[in-house]
């Protein structure tokens, strides 16, 4: 993987294709004159005033690229990673605590595990914009900081839970401080790598969920050696006594060590923060806006991408919801113990994390290769719901198998993250469309665990759920192709050859995709 890091070095013009970093722009006036912004606007685009000082610079030459993306790489990338596996794996310890008597401990009944699963996407769709608008107005860092501590408290005190209703409230809380990760990893991204970078780093920390499983899994499995009659907490318990107390230490490195934004990186040099941010200005998106925008928001309201988006992500979660929270007793059901379950769980999260690191590679080496990445995994996806739905009964290892090859469904929510962060400009815009995902998500995962009935070791629900999902999801993801490779067609008719520099402007001044006749989607 690492050789493949080291290859990235060009950055993305305004369209849909890539070009070197020396690679001069168009030498012809600007498509459409920018006005001049005031100084109260130039303080609310962060980084607009550093991305001023670089014009004056030299071209960034590609082993000044190669040596900012490298600090950025093994400084921020891992942080992004450990953030979201942290994340998954405390909303998805109720998983490992139903192998435990976490269920009988409660006293539940009835659907009220389902609804457990639930409850954290309920909190976590109540606030996920909110802290969207505050990662942009404060210090992303210390945002997400304090959100990550307090999720880390929500889980420890799970363990304390004695009733449905007392855990309900800790799920609704725990999902509204666990909502500022995954939609404000995906706007920081854009903010450090540039539009060619940026796919395989958003896999590479997405790939967390995969991790999450892994240790989430081996823990259960340590867990699982101790003694029934060995004093001390319920097994149960152990696993949000852990999870929590790591999360909160977390917290406290993420507000000391993540830096707001390349204009404030401690780690390099002035003349590096300047070239970090000339770096990312080549996106045509800008970084961040500190003011909330109106019009940005009709125009949200009209994108079509984003409702796209929103069916692809709403029918992916529903079977992701089912993956999520049940993979540990769908495997235990085909008739394994609860030690082997773990380790066989394990190996679908590992399959999830070679599909996204795969999907990654594809589209760093291939130009316009997201969405077709994207394809590929979901039709994976489509047959290996088919086979769990169809294949006979007795051919246990053979479904098992494909269930743990629909964990390859998670390239398809990663290339949607990356539309946001790659093909969308404006911060309000932005921020909308990935609000508007994340809402599908949520609602989708509430949706997953009823279609889970109580049809075990078979599950027909669930298996018809997957499969109806990701049909769905990959009609959306062609028609999302084919409407963005138009519009750049159309644009290219009308207004001839992108001007490079014009479209850096305009997304350093925060414009949309819209406003900026010089952008390009990739695809």
């Amino acid at each position: 993987m690492a050789s493949q890091l080291a290859r990235s070095d060009s950055v993305t013009t305004g369209t849909s294709y890539e070009i070197d970093i020396n690679e001069k722009s168009a030498a012809k006036p600007p498509a459409q004159a920018l006005p001049a912004i005031t100084e109260g606007e130039e303080d609310d685009n962060v980084g607009y005033n550093v991305y001023k000082q670089g014009l004056a610079e030299h071209e960034l030459t590609p082993e000044e690229n190669r040596t900012i993306r490298w600090r950025i790489d093994l400084i921020v990338l891992p942080m992004f990673l450990i953030t979201q596996t942290l994340q998954f794996l405390d909303k998805t310890a109720l998983n490992y605590a139903n192998l435990f008597g976490f269920q009988t401990a409660l006293k539940l009944k009835g659907n009220q595990f389902n609804w457990l699963s639930g409850m954290v996407y309920f909190g976590y769709a109540f606030s996920q914009y909110p802290i969207q608008i505050l990662i942009g107005k404060f210090p992303a860092q210390k945002v997400l900081a304090v959100t990550i501590f307090m999720w880390g408290l929500c889980v420890l005190t799970m363990s304390q839970c004695t009733n449905f209703k007392t855990a309900m409230i800790n799920r609704f809380i725990l999902g509204m401080f666990e909502a500022s990760v995954s939609p404000g990893l995906t706007l920081m991204t854009g903010w450090w790598y540039t539009r060619h970078e940026i796919p395989l780093r958003q896999f590479i920390w997405y790939s967390a969920l995969g991790w999450g499983g892994v240790i989430g899994s081996y823990i259960s499995t340590g867990i699982s050696s101790i003694s029934p009659t060995a004093p001390g907490p319920e097994k149960w318990q152990y696993i949000f006594y852990i999870l929590g107390a790591v999360t909160m230490a977390w917290a406290f490195v993420i507000f000391f060590f993540l830096p707001d934004s390349p204009a404030s990186a401690r780690w390099l040099t002035p003349q590096q923060r300047i070239q970090a941010v000339q770096r990312v200005a080549a996106n045509q998106t800008g970084i961040k806006n500190k003011k909330f925008k109106r019009e940005q928001v009709i125009v949200a309201i009209k994108d079509i991408k984003i409702w796209i988006l929103f069916s692809s992500v709403f029918a992916a979660a529903i079977p992701n919801g089912v993956v999520s929270n049940f993979s540990s007793v769908i495997i235990k059901d085909m008739g394994f113990s609860t030690t082997k379950t773990t380790v066989l769980k394990s190996v679908g999260d590992i399959t999830q994390i070679v599909a996204l690191v795969v999907g990654g590679i594809i589209t760093l080496n291939f130009k316009n290769t997201r969405l077709i990445a994207s394809m590929c995994a979901n039709i994976i996806c489509v047959v290996a719901a088919a086979c769990m739905a169809y294949l006979p009964r007795h051919l246990v290892w053979q479904r098992l198998v494909s269930f743990w090859l629909v964990n390859c469904q998670s390239v398809g929510f990663a290339v949607s993250l990356v539309m946001v962060s790659s093909n969308m400009g404006g911060y309000t815009h932005r921020t909308i469309a990935s609000a508007v995902i994340f809402t599908a998500y949520c609602f989708g995962n509430v949706a997953g665990p009823f279609v889970k009935q109580s049809q075990a070791p078979f599950y027909q629900d669930a298996t018809a759920g997957l499969l109806a999902g990701y049909s769905i999801k990959l009609v959306c993801q062609i028609v999302l192709f084919f409407y963005m490779y138009i519009t750049n067609k159309r644009r290219d008719a009308k207004y001839g050859e992108p001007d490079v520099t014009a479209s850096k402007e305009a997304g350093m001044q925060d414009k949309t995709e819209y406003e900026n006749k010089n952008f390009r989607y990739v695809l």
